[in-house]
């Protein structure tokens, strides 16, 4: 049997969520507190990889192995809770199909950078949002993002280390608000280079802050050169926030 679970968590004290040796992740406390569960091997699969310090609203993973059949995925969150650390959590669980991926069946992610745009940093955000003590331009920074939108190959918004020899992505959209002292940006799109989100996330800024003319973006775009973008903005602001599917025939119950 296979299982989908969507899960939250804040990724502060973690090396992102994929296991790795000698390294607290995401994976690695999920898959010790559901195999103390299941008490039995299983096998994991992500729809993504974040990065350390980046945050998770909604993550969507599948769990493979011997599952109990005659258990409702409907009780799987509360039963598994009393083995999670308070900083992960599992919201739903519904059986799938042995075809379904939850990476190769993702149509879009979206990603949400916050900002707290105060001279004074708010205690409740420390580690959930980047602080930016000058006033952002909120409406430059909406008019900049429309030269994002659409398929355009994002090597200037790849960092250093990244390996993807096909660097053309799909944003659906890139969107700037604000309430109140919080700046969110969002962004959706098939798929996202090495720190790409924090990237755009730094150059919005840069633009907000008039440290880049707005008409410079598309030139920016097509010089496909790293250093001429706005600089990559810390993990701590990034949340992965919407995962949707190409197909919901998998989703049984």
């Amino acid at each position: 049997m296979k299982l989908l679970l969507e899960i939250s968590y804040l990724g502060t004290g973690y090396h992102g969520y994929q296991v790795q040796k000698n390294a607290v992740t995401v994976e690695g406390r999920l898959q010790s507190a559901l195999e103390k569960f299941y008490k039995c091997p299983l096998m994991l699969v992500g729809c993504s990889r974040t990065d350390a310090g980046v945050h998770a609203e909604s993550f969507f993973l599948t769990v493979e192995g011997d599952l109990y059949e005659n258990m409702s995925p409907k009780k799987l969150p509360f039963a598994i809770t009393q083995f999670l650390p308070e900083d992960i959590s599992v919201n739903r669980a519904w059986r799938v199909e042995d075809g379904f991926h939850a990476r190769y069946d993702v149509m879009y992610k979206e990603y949400k950078y916050l900002i707290w745009n105060e001279p004074i940093m708010s205690p409740f955000f420390c580690k959930r949002a980047w602080h930016c003590p000058l006033r952002l331009d909120i409406e430059l920074m909406n008019e900049c993002a429309a030269s994002f939108v659409g398929a355009h190959d994002f090597s200037a918004f790849m960092a250093q280390g990244g390996s993807a020899k096909n660097t053309v992505r799909d944003i659906k959209y890139l969107e700037v608000e604000r309430e109140g002292s919080l700046v969110t940006i969002k962004v959706a799109s098939n798929g996202f280079l090495y720190n790409m989100v924090r990237i755009i996330a730094g150059t919005l800024v840069d633009v907000g802050m008039k440290r880049i003319p707005l008409g410079d973006i598309e030139n920016i775009i097509a010089s496909r050169d790293r250093k001429r973008a706005g600089p990559t903005l810390p993990p701590d602001g990034l949340y992965l926030s919407r995962v949707v599917y190409k197909n919901d025939k998998f989703f049984k119950n």
